[in-house]
């Protein structure tokens, strides 16, 4: 069965009464280039097991399984259970595993699946909670590699530099722990029902030690929050108003830093942020 095939996968979907849920985010791949080309991404081998967010109808699942030592699919909607049977019935390394990856326990998850491979996460990942399973992942500090296809808007935010309207406390986030890399992009034609947007293949590859030294990772990354949080104001303003920081000790901490006291958050890169959170330390 050609699982990118439109007429095959709409037989498919009929003959177990599938229903898309626009609540779970589902968009099914339907273009054959575009799961073959994030599973090359990916660089998966026979030493990895990966984790899959959302495996649809298996499609992706496919690609990895020929390339991967093992491939565990967290999948939330159970009415997908009997297609995904019949789609990897063939596949003796992969398991589907049905739950909320947002309530799983990851160490647990890979402790038992991926034992003496190397774990990664690859997955077209549902729009709607993109950015909470990111976090998750990313703070789990389990994986080499993500690998995941996003709407665009997310992707170019990862990436985003300073003092452009994408920058903001998420992409300090991800790149203060990995490496972003935009791979490419995938038109809404490429999926059944069509999204609105278009999406982004994005690989963030785990660093590992920190793009710069701090004395507090916490105390900076509030620090973050607060100058993103109020994005429009300057940076003493919003240091003081938000940590609760006397304004005068804030322009003096800048000054220290060699700004200037009306300088705002989105032009700072993430030294800055270090050398900032250092001193109100």
């Amino acid at each position: 069965m050609n699982l990118t095939n439109i007429d095959e996968v709409k037989n498919l979907l009929n003959r177990h009464g599938f229903r898309f849920s626009k609540s779970m985010g589902q968009n099914f791949l339907v273009a054959s280039w575009v799961p073959e080309d994030i599973a090359e991404s990916a660089g998966i081998d026979e030493n990895t097991g990966v984790l899959e967010i959302g495996p649809g109808i298996g499609c992706l699942t496919r690609e990895l399984s020929e390339r991967a030592g093992k491939v565990l699919s967290v999948e939330l909607d159970r009415s997908l259970e009997k297609v995904l049977a019949e789609t990897l019935a063939d596949r003796q390394n992969v398991t589907i595993h049905f739950g909320d990856i947002l309530k799983q326990d990851l160490p647990k998850l890979v402790g038992e699946h991926f034992e003496g491979l190397r774990p990664v996460v690859c997955a077209n990942l549902p729009y709607n909670v993109t950015s909470p399973v990111l976090t998750k992942l990313i703070d789990s500090g389990l994986f080499d590699s993500i690998t995941v296809m996003v709407q665009r808007e997310v992707a170019k935010r990862m990436c985003a530099l300073p003092n452009t309207a994408d920058y903001g406390a998420f992409s300090i986030f991800v790149q203060w722990h990995t490496q972003a890399r935009l791979l490419f992009d995938v038109p809404a034609g490429c999926f059944i029902p069509q999204p609105k947007v278009t999406s982004s293949v994005i690989r963030l590859d785990r660093r590992e030690e920190p793009p710069c030294p701090v004395k507090d990772e916490k105390k900076m990354f509030a620090v973050v929050r607060a100058a993103f949080n109020q994005r429009r104001k300057t940076l003493t303003n919003a240091l003081s108003s938000q940590l609760k920081i006397d304004k005068q000790c804030v322009e003096k901490v800048l000054l220290e830093c060699g700004l200037n006291t009306t300088v705002r958050g989105e032009v700072l890169d993430i030294p800055t942020f270090a050398a900032i959170s250092d001193k109100i330390c």
